[in-house]
Order: structure tokens, then sequence, then C-alpha cells
């Protein structure tokens, strides 16, 4: 291997990197000065996200195991601008006393999770992609019970390590049927070997399942509100955004490049998955009023949208879902940062609890609400934009049927987001939620979420981008 092949992994190794300094950092520094490492981290992983946006090269490493194309690294780029946003609305919560002593390692744990990340959108085989996998997941049941003196963290994480464990069984067991068929686990040599061989539709119907475990399609979802209730609400919020987005991306990688020619075969699975995630998910949304609850059972639907994407089984499934995660990594993280911003502030996590806060806390209300509509899809803001396109790529297959039942789904869930904004704007409360003053960090993710969500359906550039670099992975 050539000494400069090795910036072809320029994105795992400025995180490795991150995670050295930071260790250095925790061992250097006095026990009054913990705090500092939280602007440390903030700063060099900013840093990182915009030199993740530098042209990349190109190529292939350890014989085809990690491949890296200009649609990898934007994919990446899409995560880092969410852990970015995650790690300026954990500041308040980091320096709480409860979490003195344990600053390095809820920075490290989530580096850790997003190399593992970045391997398994990079993956050139199953071995890269089942240990980027397992790098993502192990080290996220640590974080959802980051608050170890809580039954109920302590519950969340115990509940995603065995639910894990579970799907990663399932998984190497379809993997299991997949080389035996084929001989191999590069992806290059298994495309010309898949068929309709049995043994081979077994393997790729485990795979599905397993994957289906981290993207929290129904019925592999039990363990989603549970989890999101007990972890943290900012590890909640990764959880929902940066790693879904990962298992959403892997297994659409993995399906266009290995699993092409039998499209189908798993476009039916799909089918039905989807159209199961997207009812279940919206009618236990309706039931929620614990806010972290609701916003599991509709990343839940919102995962069933996505579907819609991965279906098309082309350039133009793949630019609608990589779009569609861009914005739905604002859009959500919005919503989680005002849900933060008032649970470190008040303890309050109920819609319920929600009476009447655009009378203390007008600009936060109006942020939940911009969140709520673009998680709905209500134009103008780029939920629609994401979800429209979604549903362009399902037509273009032909799909209308299923496009009639995602739109009388997006219709269903109008009903639960409008109540999250008729608790802030209709609701009265005689003790409303008192005047709460954000941090600058949260501010600052705040507005970028806001940005987002409101400029990236109006700037056409960025779905032809992605559209132009689609290709890539086909």
């Amino acid at each position: 291997m050539e000494s400069n092949a090795i910036f072809l992994m320029r994105n795992e190794l400025v995180l490795v990197g991150i995670a050295l300094i930071l260790l250095v950092a925790e061992i250097a520094t006095k026990p009054d000065k913990k705090n500092g490492i939280i602007t440390l981290a903030a700063v060099l992983f900013g840093l990182a996200t915009a030199a993740g946006f530098i042209p990349a090269t190109e190529g292939t490493l350890f014989g085809g195991s990690y491949v890296t194309n200009t649609m990898t690294v934007f994919m990446k780029n899409i995560l880092n601008m969410g852990v970015f946003i995650v790690f300026l609305q954990s500041v308040t919560w980091l320096k709480k006393e409860e979490n003195h002593g344990k600053i390095s390692e809820y920075f490290i744990l989530i580096l850790s999770t997003l190399i593992g990340m970045n391997f398994m959108i990079s993956s050139g085989d199953f071995l890269m992609m089942y240990v980027g996998l397992e790098l993502a997941t192990i080290p996220m049941a640590a974080l959802a019970a980051f608050q170890k003196y809580s039954e109920k963290s302590a519950e969340a994480g115990i509940k995603l390590i065995l639910t894990s464990a579970l799907s990663s069984g399932i998984l190497l067991y379809g993997l299991s049927f997949i080389y035996g068929t084929t001989g191999s686990i590069y992806f290059e040599d298994i495309v010309g070997k898949i068929g309709n061989n049995p043994m081979q539709t077994f393997g790729l119907v485990f795979f599905v399942s397993g994957m289906a475990f981290k993207i929290s399609l129904v019925p592999f979802h039990l363990w989603t509100a549970d989890v999101y209730e007990g972890a943290p609400v900012n590890i909640t919020s990764y959880l929902s955004v940066v790693s879904k987005g990962a298992a959403a991306f892997t297994l659409m990688i993995i399906l266009f490049k290995v699993f092409g020619p039998v499209t189908e075969i798993w476009q039916p699975l799909l089918y039905t998955l989807a159209v199961a995630t997207m009812t279940v998910g919206n009618l236990f949304a309706m039931r929620q009023d614990n806010l972290k609850r609701f916003l599991a059972f509709s990343s839940i639907a919102q995962a069933g949208f996505i579907l819609l994407g991965i279906m098309q089984g082309g350039e133009l499934g793949m630019t609608t879902v990589v779009y569609f995660m861009l914005i739905y990594v604002f859009t959500n993280l919005a919503a989680f940062g005002v849900i933060s911003a008032i649970s470190e502030a008040t303890g309050k996590e109920n819609i319920s609890d929600y009476a009447s806060l655009y009378k203390t806390n007008p600009r936060l209300s109006l942020i939940l609400l911009l969140s709520m509509f673009s998680l709905a899809g209500i134009p103008p803001v780029a939920g629609f934009f994401g979800k429209f396109f979604l549903f362009t790529s399902a037509g273009a297959k032909g799909y209308y049927i299923l496009i009639l039942i995602a739109v009388l789904n997006a219709t269903i869930s109008l009903y639960y987001y409008l109540r999250v904004v008729k608790a802030m704007l209709i609701d009265k409360s005689d003790t409303p939620i008192e005047t709460i003053k954000t941090p600058w960090s949260m501010r600052i993710s705040l507005l970028i979420c806001v940005a987002g969500i409101f400029f990236i359906g109006f700037i056409s550039a960025i779905y032809e981008y992605i559209s132009s670099i689609s290709f890539g992975i086909n």
C-alpha cells in the first residue's frame, strides 16, 4: 500500500486523532478544569466537520475491504454535521455535577461509534461492514446507560445491548448463507454470483432483518421507545438521527451493490416493511405523551418513508434517501434541541407540560413548531421537499398503491405533530414553563437547524449535487 493511500481514510483517522487528543487532555487536565474539554471537543470536531467538505480522493484499501468515493464521503459529512449539533446541544448537560469526571468518556464513546459507522458506509466486504457495525453498537449501549444511577438509563443500556446482540446474530446467520453459497465476503465477487438460490434468499432475508433492528423497522422496533425514553435526551437524539442514518445508508448501499441482481426478491420485502413501519409508527405516536417516546415512534414512521426511496433501487432512489436524511438531521435535532433545553432547565418532558409555552418561550416554541411542520411534511419547510422526492422515486417504479398508503400515513401524522403545536399555542396553563435562558452553544445549534429547515428545500443545487454523485455507489 502506498504511503499516501492512507489519506483515503481521512475521516476515520481524523476521528481517531480527536479521540486521542481528548484522552491526553483528560489525563493532563486538573479535576476543576475538566469543563474545558467540552470546548476543546466541540472546536476540534467542528474543524473536522468543515474539513470533511474538502474534495476527497476516490479509491480502495486493504484489497477492496475499504471503499471511498464522493458519495460515501458526503454521507459521512451528513453524520458529522449531526454529531456536531449534538455536541453543541450537550454542553449544558455535560456541565452538570452528575456528569463530572465523565466528560471525556462521553465524547470518546460517541467518536468510537462514529468511526464504526464510517467503516460501515465505506465497507467493501461483509467483514468490514460487521466490524464497523459492532464498533458502532457496543459503545452505544454504554451511552444509553450513561446515567448509571438512573434506573431507566441502566434499563435502556441493557435493552439496547441485548437486542443488538440478537440482531447481530440474525445478521451473521444470514451472512453465513451468503458466504456459503458464493464462497466470498467481498461485494464485487458476490454480486456476480447472486441469484434465486433459496439459501441466498434466506441470507438476504436475515441480513435485512438484522439491519431492520438498527433502523427500527416494524416488527423489529420494540426496543426503540424504551431505550429512547430511558437514555439522556442528547443520546436519544444521537440514536434517532446519526445511528439511524448510518444504518439506512449501509442497508441501501449493500442492497444496491450486492443484491441489485435480485431486486424482485427484496423490493416486495421492503414494501411490506414500509407499510407496517409507517402505519404502526404513526398509530403508536398518537398515543404518546412523553416527548422522547413520541419522537421514538415518529422516527419509526420516518424510517418507513425512507424505505420508499431505497425500493427505487437506482440513482434516483439513492439521491432521495440521502437528501431526505440531510433534511432529517436538521429537523429532528431542532426538536430534540428544544426538548433538551427545557428538560435540562425544568425536568419536564411531556407534551402536556408544554401548554402555553409560547407565552414564556416564544423562540423555542417557534423552533419546535418549524420542526414539527418539517417532520409532518408541511410546505414550505424542507421536510415537505424530502417527502415529495421520496414519493417521486417510488412513483418512478410504479408503486402507486404504496404512495397512496404513504400519503394517508402522512395525513395521519399531522394529528400528532400538531398536538405539540396545539399544546404550545392553544392549550392554556396557569403555570407554564418558566422563561429559559439557553446557553450560546444551544443557540448556535438551533440556529444551524433552523437554517437547514428553511433553506435546504429551496436551494436546488444541493439536490442536484447529490444526484450528480449518486452514480458512485452503483
